[in-house]
């Protein structure tokens, strides 16, 4: 695929992460909140719980605002009851969208996610409409230059099921859901660390965007990514530079 590149995708949407620390705060702790909440406040016996607290670590999120999100969802503080929600559409020349969300106002959230893909093109679709096109997996994604020979070893030693090269340089290595901990282990013991280590909702097939249809593909998903109710924005949309 000429012109695109993961790396460029990826270090777009970090950039864009770090500018809006303040709105990344208000997502990383809603997520500590639900996943106390679902799974209990303990992070050895929840994993979703941890990789959220991961995620507040590396945001440099307060640990009395970490602590009391734990709190909450375990029930020993009083909060908002957050609803999880999942949406599906299409963007730019009919690449495919899932936007995932934590609302207290379920009528808010689906009007704003559904205004933000009209005005750039795209629209909203039903339930399933291109879940289909996904497929859920743990993905870790590492910088041009890393040592390829070494995580291909420890991933496949640590149970991962793919190891792609890409042509600029980066490694991306999948996994099944229930077997990040355990690569994300291998990785940090052999000092090997990813830009990109997460559950995710991975394209099947990705849809190469050039020129005008890229740029409105990015604002189209910038827009999703700055609703205060959207956690992630999924696509198969691939920008070209």
């Amino acid at each position: 695929m000429a012109g695109h590149s993961k790396w460029a995708n990826i270090q777009h949407r970090k950039g864009r992460q770090d500018a809006k620390r303040g709105q990344l705060w208000t997502k990383v702790i809603r997520e500590i909140t639900v996943a106390a909440r679902d799974g209990g406040g303990d992070p050895d016996m929840n994993p979703r719980l941890r990789l959220a607290l991961e995620k507040a670590s590396a945001g440099n999120v307060p640990k009395d605002t970490v602590n009391k999100a734990i709190q909450r969802g375990s029930g020993r503080l009083e909060g908002v009851n957050y609803e999880e929600i999942r949406y599906e559409g299409y963007g730019v020349a009919g690449a495919a969208i899932i936007v995932d969300c934590m609302t207290d106002n379920r009528t808010r959230t689906v009007a704003e996610v559904r205004h933000a893909l009209v005005k750039s093109g795209g629209n909203l679709g039903t339930d399933g409409s291109v879940a289909y096109q996904f497929r859920h997996c743990g993905q870790f994604v590492f910088a041009p230059g890393t040592p390829e020979d070494r995580v291909f070893e420890v991933a496949l030693e640590a149970g991962a099921e793919d190891v792609q090269p890409a042509e600029d340089g980066s490694i991306e290595v999948i996994c099944a859901p229930g077997d990040f901990e355990a690569i994300r282990q291998g990785f940090q013991t052999a000092n090997l660390r990813p830009e990109v280590a997460d559950i995710t909702m991975k394209a099947l097939n990705e849809i190469a965007l050039q020129g005008e249809d890229a740029q409105k593909m990015k604002r189209l998903l910038d827009a999703l990514e700055d609703l205060d109710d959207v956690q992630h924005v999924y696509t198969s949309a691939a920008i070209e530079e």
